[in-house]
């Protein structure tokens, strides 16, 4: 039977020091960066997939030890199996994956974290409920907690729903951090594309003025050169 230690181990052994070193650059790790301190084996993400299939059976005691290690690998094969046994779950199996994610996010602390994550746990719980907690966490003072909240809207995007999507990116709107920034422009770029052109145009016309421009770039980043410049040159800021 494939324990912990098990999984650490094959994880440690897939890792090269070189391609740690450029993970740590690519995740912004230095001092004063968003993931600060945050460690790398230098394990390719395909890798860890790979790794993470032989461990489906792994206790979720376990998974959640592995979720509270500092190695960013570890986290990140934590979260795979959380998915994976999601999507295989009861519901009751779902909810207790659903909350345990929600009382863990200060350990689903890198965008590439989130983003494997959000939606297929805390979106994919919610679809067919009341998406408060969406609010919530993006309320919240922890970044991950608020990009975790536009992410998670995916799961409704995918379905042809927008309105979950447009309510966080109105409470997201002046979020002042580049990571909240951009996936809140790519949900809304998402919402023209799966969900509804009219909702994304309307939110546009309504905030573009005021958005950030990083925000602002990324939902409108498919649209035809002389919108995109119509939409730019609305902007008083």
């Amino acid at each position: 039977m494939h324990t912990l230690q098990d999984v650490k181990d094959e994880l440690r052994f897939a890792g090269t020091p070189e391609r740690a070193k450029v993970s740590a650059w690519f995740f912004k790790t230095g001092p004063g960066q968003y993931a600060e301190g945050d460690v790398f084996l230098g394990v390719t993400v395909p890798e860890q997939r790979k790794i993470a299939k032989r461990y489906v059976n792994l206790p979720l005691s376990d998974i959640v030890e592995l979720l509270h290690s500092v190695e960013h690998e570890y986290r990140l094969c934590a979260l795979i199996l959380l998915v994976g046994r999601f999507a295989r779950g009861s519901e009751s199996e779902r909810r207790t994956i659903y909350e345990l994610y929600l009382q863990n996010t200060k350990w689903v602390n890198n965008w590439d974290l989130v983003d494997a994550s959000a939606e297929y746990i805390v979106g994919a719980y919610l679809l067919d409920k009341d998406h408060e907690p969406l609010v919530t966490l993006a309320n919240s003072a922890l970044l991950w907690d608020r990009r975790i909240a536009i992410v998670a809207t995916f799961a409704f995007i995918k379905q042809g729903e927008s309105d979950a999507t447009i309510e966080i990116a109105r409470i997201l709107l002046q979020d002042p951090h580049d990571l909240i920034q951009k996936a809140v422009g790519w949900m809304l770029r998402e919402v023209g594309k799966r969900a509804s052109l009219e909702a994304q145009t309307e939110f546009l016309d309504e905030y573009a003025a005021v958005m950030p421009r990083t925000m602002l770039r990324y939902a409108i980043e498919r649209f035809p050169f002389e919108t995109r410049l119509e939409y730019l040159t609305k902007r008083t800021r």
